[in-house]
């Protein structure tokens, strides 16, 4: 099977792009609005740029009206977010701060979830979730869409400062993935969470080279 997406419609009964390209890790997202209300929504477009220093991205499509969603719209005029990694425990409050709400609803209180400050970011963070990044806006962009919905809000932003759970960090001064089980969004409704773990090292590969895959200190 194949087809042109510029010239044919697609011939399954579900668009296939967002099911390829999986798994895709979770950017749950905390933000304050100018006016001083929490927001907190789950978004699968997001991801690590670079890591010296840590850069990071996420993706926030439209609403149907082609309006901003509030995580866009608040970490760029407050300049910071903070991601709150989404575990397998914590499925049922990513889900239901999911929901569309409006402006004024607090989706920490919607999902019954407890608020921890930060050190630098003017946000609450997740206190049931182990690990946390605050983040501060670099820059942002828009990429327009063939519907409104499809427009969607592009912001980077630099990772200033970092909190693990010491319950979720192994003896080794590792992150305990099994432990934590990390939730990532498949296609349609379907999610899934970290299981399992092997590892592969490149052959032949500079010990420097190799330190920096690990993420060993310099």
């Amino acid at each position: 099977m194949q087809y042109s997406l510029d010239q044919e419609d697609c011939p399954l009964p579900y668009a296939p792009f967002k099911s390829c390209t999986v798994p895709r890790p979770i950017g749950w997202l905390s933000t304050r609005s100018r006016d001083g209300i929490d927001n907190l929504a789950p978004y699968s477009q997001w991801q690590n740029i670079s890591f010296d220093p840590p850069i990071v991205m996420f993706s926030a499509n439209r609403d149907g009206g082609g309006s901003r969603k509030d995580t866009a719209i608040n970490a760029i005029e407050t300049g910071w977010f903070v991601w709150n990694m989404a575990t397998f425990l914590l499925k049922d409050a990513v889900n239901i701060s999911a929901m569309e709400s409006g402006r004024d609803v607090d989706e920490f209180e919607k999902a019954n979830l407890k608020k921890g400050d930060c050190i630098e970011a003017p946000v609450s963070r997740v206190c049931e979730s182990p690990i946390h990044f605050e983040c501060k806006v670099l820059s942002s962009l828009v990429f327009e869409g063939n519907s409104p919905q499809g427009t969607a809000d592009v912001v980077f932003a630099e990772v200033k400062h970092i909190h693990i759970d010491d319950d979720y960090i192994t003896s080794d001064g590792k992150i305990d993935i099994l432990k934590a089980r990390p939730l990532s969004r498949l296609g349609y409704y379907d999610y899934s969470s970290v299981t399992d773990v092997f590892e592969m090292k490149i052959p032949d590969m500079a010990g420097s080279l190799q330190n920096g895959l690990e993420g060993k200190p310099k």
